[in-house]
């Protein structure tokens, strides 16, 4: 008969886990809470005055009457409190309000551009978790030799140079070197699927060069303290495999500092997409912001802030969550 493991305290270990999350959703309400307020007064921080530019557009002028007419249509002229109120209880219901110029669902817009940026942020992640672990812990086992020495240069070259210089180079440099670039027409994929891999993954490897070095540099280093640990030398000891004792039981055991790590990427890669996003014209998200802080358009620019800081909690969610995988001596109380 099975029996499922337990904790030591009477529940199992999926109650246990089960119970963790619970109470990580529920330790997630003030976060969001702030995040909402923080969103709401960006509005106050963005340079410059979204009235202006509609008077501008509309009239041509900017005569005061017409001025604080389309301040209350707005609800500029609401206290702070209130707009906070107000905007917290829309947003909970899923209403993210319409843009000022085109009177569109902002919901709408995020959904229509999401697609794009989720396929260049997953396949980034992809490309540099898979390649920075395995580099790291090449250049782990081959401590100090010249594969570590060059494995390390490159790494250090990668976190050194900026997302936006690599992704101007890579569009620039071909056309200078050899008359060409690429294609910078988005397609979707039901249209051409070939030409749509193909423009996503430019961008995509491009973010991918800085994560994949800050992930294969701490990899190296939590490696090289676990292959030190008394159980790798009893493997050894016991004519376990070379390969065997390096990713069955090393490479997993170093692995909790890099998803940590690869957690808190994710917020680095959203904002590297929003250049990469506009170096190659790609209509995600990040070029969807980016749009809107130009034409002052506040509803886009707070609900694309708001669905990013809530991805970004829920990416925390998940790899705390991975940690008793990685390590089943962690228990969660």
């Amino acid at each position: 008969m099975y029996y499922p493991p337990t904790t030591g305290d009477g529940g199992t270990t999926g109650s246990r886990m089960a119970k963790y999350i619970m109470r990580r959703l529920v330790g997630l309400i003030p976060t969001l809470l702030l995040l909402l307020f923080l969103v709401v007064v960006l509005i106050d921080l963005i340079p410059g005055d979204i009235v202006d530019l509609m008077l501008a557009e509309r009239t041509g002028s900017n005569d005061e009457t017409a001025r604080a007419a389309l301040e209350e249509q707005l609800g500029l002229t609401q206290p702070l409190p209130i707009r906070y109120v107000e905007y917290t209880s829309r947003a909970l219901r899923g209403d993210l309000g319409a843009s000022l110029w085109t009177q569109r669902p902002v919901t709408e817009l995020i959904a229509g551009r999401a697609w794009a940026s989720i396929e260049i942020g997953l396949l980034s992640i992809l490309l540099g978790s898979v390649s920075g672990v395995m580099i790291g812990a090449v250049s782990a086992v081959r401590q100090d030799g010249w594969l570590d020495y060059v494995l390390r240069s490159v790494s250090i070259l990668g976190i050194s140079v900026p997302t936006f210089a690599i992704a101007t180079a890579v569009v620039v440099l071909p056309a200078i070197w050899w008359g060409t670039a690429p294609s910078l027409r988005y397609v979707g994929f039901s249209e051409a699927p070939w030409a749509h891999i193909k423009i996503i993954m430019l961008p995509a490897v491009v973010l991918a060069i800085g994560l994949s070095a800050t992930v294969m540099r701490l990899t190296r280093t939590t490696m090289l303290e676990v292959l030190r640990q008394d159980y790798i030398r009893t493997a050894h000891a016991k004519g376990v495999a070379e390969q065997s004792v390096v990713f069955r039981h090393a490479l997993k055991n170093a692995m909790i500092p890099v998803v940590t790590v690869l957690g808190l990427q994710v917020a680095f890669l959203i904002g590297g997409s929003v250049i990469v996003e506009s170096v190659f014209a790609i209509p995600g998200v990040g070029r969807l912001l980016l749009s809107a802080i130009s034409n002052r358009d506040y509803p886009i620019v707070q609900g694309v802030v708001l669905v990013i800081g809530v991805f970004v909690m829920v990416t925390n969610l998940l790899v705390d969550v991975s940690y008793a995988w990685l390590d089943p001596r962690i228990r969660y109380s």
